[in-house]
């Protein structure tokens, strides 16, 4: 048995091969992340650790940060002179560092980089855990001096003797470069600009008595934890974090992890997709390879195979299948690697491919990956071939399965698609975010099953309307080739769900996102009352000093100052909610719509009031009146009182979870030296606005980081950001449509090969072979069309539902992208075209007579 399941799979090897690339794609997507994300952790591990000093004393910050505030927390600079006392520490030093100060050079144009890593204006201080090494010029010394990274002088082609502009929180101020540093170790991205270290607490913090934080040195033999231990009971308890050089590296691992984790669940997006869609693949190539084989199975049933080696058998070529995919999966995975990291040195972060790291769950992941799925993809048609009977030697081979009735499918189908159905109606009408989701899940996942497995039952129907036409059109070869695709309705359903479940992604959000446009585009006209918008794309928060230039420009009437800060509040119901909170002046009502369910915005942003969402306030017990315990960043702790309770889906969601609203007395008395992140400007009476714009571009040439917008533009913004998502699922769309075709090739490929002698007979009788390519490509693009079809309306039913989800946070236009959905059709009659050419082209090139004489 062993030996005629080697020569089977051998004999086989071409078509196996073609359902192995299935598996190699969705190993190498698994692979290459984790090899990926395994050497950018190793990297910038050795980064921390190497940098990081053996104690840091830092303020302390129990808030995690969703939106920035643009102050700069501090510690007293005297307190390197008490630690340095401290028994065991050999030096302390004070640094100052901010990664919030936009630097423009003498064109205006921005220094920093484009790729979201920050830009760090820094002191200058020489150690051995220094990450750069002067290389040319001389160090910075007093006001107006400075060193460039070598990285960052290169990319933006400056060089010594050119002049800077740092736009810092007390205010802009120039420095001359006078020398390039370089990285010594991995360069994160980041552009470096290094300053005296007077000077950076001057410029940077307002005074050379704070700090940003405390570098410890410790005295060789003793350890990190005893100095911290000491350093801790000198400065007491609460007031600052103290961390080792390891717990230091651990925290800056940590915030890299969320980038890293984005582009890890992002590749393992693509790897499920891959996987899905490689099972039907799988599934269907050892179906119709079993039909094939139905003389030669019963032959061995008859020779004395009993039902558990036939099994064993086909599991065995299985097992190989895996085997070999995963393998150049793995070496796939291994390419994709070097390419993503390659393509991160493009953007700046220099990881060197040599360093490369391959940990031992690697190999582990991607053949548990690869021969799992193989292995139970191929379980049931497997078992199919246990139950092939001896007497089929005898018989004509005939294709399995396809005179057997439906009805357990149209059952199972039907209980499993009721369950979705009724999971996707709770949705629809679920008054909770969280519960409407959870159902959407579950909907999705069991109307997903549901269609695959009633799929064969609407492959008669559809497809008869789908071809309807055909013998109109094309006549007799028309008429067949409606007929060939009718012929197995597992078969087609099979061959087709591969590009449904790409297609109904595809749909679902579509829909989405055309609604959550539609729904901004609304919310915007609804709230937005101001002529011009002025901030920065990814809310980094700007100098005052931009504000009050804005307000000196001529023609500028209202300017109403938003800021975000970071707040934790403890509700009457016991939780305790971090989040963040928007602050604006008090005439917000002049450049903004808000809806209120109770009060107004008087009571809003009156000092020591707080607003919140009216929904978020009824799940928590909170009512107009109530006080509420409120931390800032630094552990400023106050009681606010609800002012205020606004209409998320009216107001436009101006705060963030909670829609929490403040007034800039509240921000400014606990959030001191904030920034704002946007400014919201009307034009004063008698001034035009499209004669303000110009003059408010003029202002902002010296801050190239910040925008002007008007409706239209913020607009276009938010279409952009939702575009991004759009072009991730087209990207997975891409993925499915190439297996998919495989699938389709592989479907048609192995029909050839059975319908070998019936090819023949066609010839025979006069069938030119321009018609019978034809014949296979319609075939061909009626399947693709089927898929479509049925994918396409289960995304619209699942992209109605995700809007329902979305309408309770306020997004409740739903929005049909008709084009997008008539552009996929028509894109899968081509993909059906294209699957079909090496087929049709094999069987037009067969001989006649040796197709009739074949069995």
């Amino acid at each position: 048995m062993l030996k005629a399941t080697l020569r089977s799979f051998l004999a086989h090897k071409g078509r196996l091969l073609l359902s192995a690339l299935a598996i190699v794609l969705s190993v190498a997507f698994v692979a290459g992340s984790l090899i990926f994300s395994d050497t950018v952790t190793r990297t910038f591990d050795r980064l921390f650790a190497s940098t990081s000093a053996d104690v840091t004393v830092e303020p302390r910050n129990d808030l995690n940060s969703q939106l920035p505030t643009g102050a700069t927390e501090t510690v007293p600079a005297s307190l390197a002179d008490r630690i340095a006392k401290v028994e065991g520490v050999a030096a302390a030093r004070v640094d100052a560092s901010v990664e919030n100060a936009p630097v423009v050079d003498g064109a205006h144009r921005s220094v920093g980089p484009t790729t979201g890593a920050p830009t760090i204006v820094t002191d200058w201080q020489v150690t051995d855990r220094s990450p750069v090494k002067l290389t040319s010029g001389h160090a910075p010394k007093g006001d107006g001096e400075a060193l460039l990274d070598a990285d960052t002088a290169d990319k933006k082609h400056l060089g010594i003797g050119d002049t800077l502009t740092v736009q810092a929180q007390p205010g802009s101020f120039e420095v001359r470069i006078v020398g390039i540093a370089t990285f010594t170790t991995t360069n994160p991205g980041a552009a470096l600009v290094f300053l005296d270290t007077a000077t950076a607490q001057t410029k940077l913090l307002g005074s050379t008595g704070v700090a940003t934080s405390i570098s410890v040195d410790a005295t060789k033999g003793v350890g990190d934890a005893t100095v911290k231990q000491r350093i801790a009971a000198e400065l007491g308890a609460g007031r600052y974090d103290v961390k080792t050089a390891d717990e230091q590296a651990e925290s800056s691992a940590e915030q890299l992890g969320g980038f890293l984790d984005i582009i890890k669940y992002v590749m393992l997006g693509f790897a499920g997709i891959a996987v899905l869609v490689g099972i039907f693949l799988i599934v269907n190539t050892f179906s119709m390879l079993i039909a094939q084989r139905t003389r030669e199975l019963g032959l061995l049933r008859a020779l004395g195979a009993d039902r558990r080696q036939v099994r064993r058998s086909v599991l065995t070529e299985a097992l190989l299948l895996g085997l070999v995919g995963s393998t150049l999966g793995l070496a796939a995975g291994i390419g994709l690697a070097v390419g993503l990291i390659k393509l991160m040195t493009a953007f700046g972060m220099n990881l060197k491919s040599t360093e490369m790291v391959i940990g031992w769950p690697t190999p582990v992941a991607a053949y548990v990956v690869g021969v799992g799925v193989t292995f139970v993809a191929a379980y049931l048609p497997a078992r199919r071939a246990a139950t092939v009977s001896p007497m089929a030697a005898l018989a004509d081979a005939e294709v399995a399965g396809v005179g057997k009735p439906l009805r357990t499918r149209a059952v199972v189908g039907l209980v499993v698609g009721a369950a979705g159905a009724a999971a996707l109606a709770g949705c629809a009408a679920a008054s909770k975010t969280s519960t409407s989701a959870s159902l959407l899940g579950l909907g999705v996942v069991l109307t997903l099953i549901a269609t695959v497995i009633a799929g064969p039952l609407l492959v008669r129907p559809v497809i008869r309307v789908l071809g309807g036409a055909f013998p109109a059109l094309f006549g007799s070869v028309g008429r067949m080739s409606q007929r060939n695709a009718l012929r197995n309705p597992r078969r087609t359903g099979a061959t087709a769900a591969a590009l449904m479940v790409g297609l109904a992604l595809v749909g679902g959000m579509s829909v989405a996102s055309a609604s959550m446009s539609k729904s901004f585009d609304s919310q915007i006209d609804k709230t937005l009352g101001s002529d011009f918008v002025l901030q920065n794309d990814n809310f980094v928060p700007f100098s005052k000093e931009l504000t009050d230039k804005v307000r000196a420009t001529e023609g500028v009437g209202l300017v109403v100052r938003q800021r975000f800060t970071p707040i934790a509040v403890r509700l009457p119901d016991g939780r305790r909610v971090e989040t963040s909170a928007a602050a604006y002046d008090r005439r917000l009502d002049d450049v903004a719509h808000i809806t209120y369910a109770r009060g107004d915005t008087a009571a809003a942003l009156a000092d020591g009031r707080i607003a919140m969402d009216a929904t978020f306030a009824e799940d928590h017990g909170v009512r107009v009146g109530s006080t509420i315990p409120v931390e800032f960043p630094a552990g400023r702790r106050t009681d606010l009182t609800v002012g205020a309770l606004t209409d998320q889906a009216g107001s436009g969601g101006f705060g963030m979870q909670g829609g929490l609203v403040i007034g800039f007395g509240t921000i400014e008395k606990y959030v001191p030296g904030g920034q704002d992140s946007a400014l919201y400007v009307n034009a004063s009476l008698g001034t035009d606005a499209d004669l303000l714009r110009p003059r408010l571009e003029r202002t902002l040439d010296p801050y190239p980081q910040v925008q002007v917008r008007d409706q239209a533009d913020y607009k276009k913004l938010v279409h952009d950001q939702i575009a991004v998502l759009l072009y991730l699922v087209y990207a997975l769309l891409g993925l499915a449509i190439v297996i998919a075709v495989l699938g389709v090739v592989n479907t048609l490929a192995l029909s050839v090969v059975e319908r070998t002698r019936e090819i023949g007979l066609l010839r025979a009788i006069g069938l030119g072979r321009r018609q019978l390519r034809r014949m296979i490509r319609l075939e061909s693009v009626v399947i693709a069309v089927f898929g479509a079809v049925l994918g396409l309306a289960l995304g619209l039913v699942w992209g109605v539902c995700v809007q329902r989800v979305l309408a309770l946070q306020g997004m409740e236009e739903l929005a049909i992208p008709w084009t997008t959905i008539v552009a996929v059709v028509v894109g899968s009659a081509l993909v059906g075209v294209v699957a079909a050419l090496l087929p049709a082209l094999r069987a037009s090139r067969m001989n006649v007579l040796a197709a009739i004489a074949h069995e």
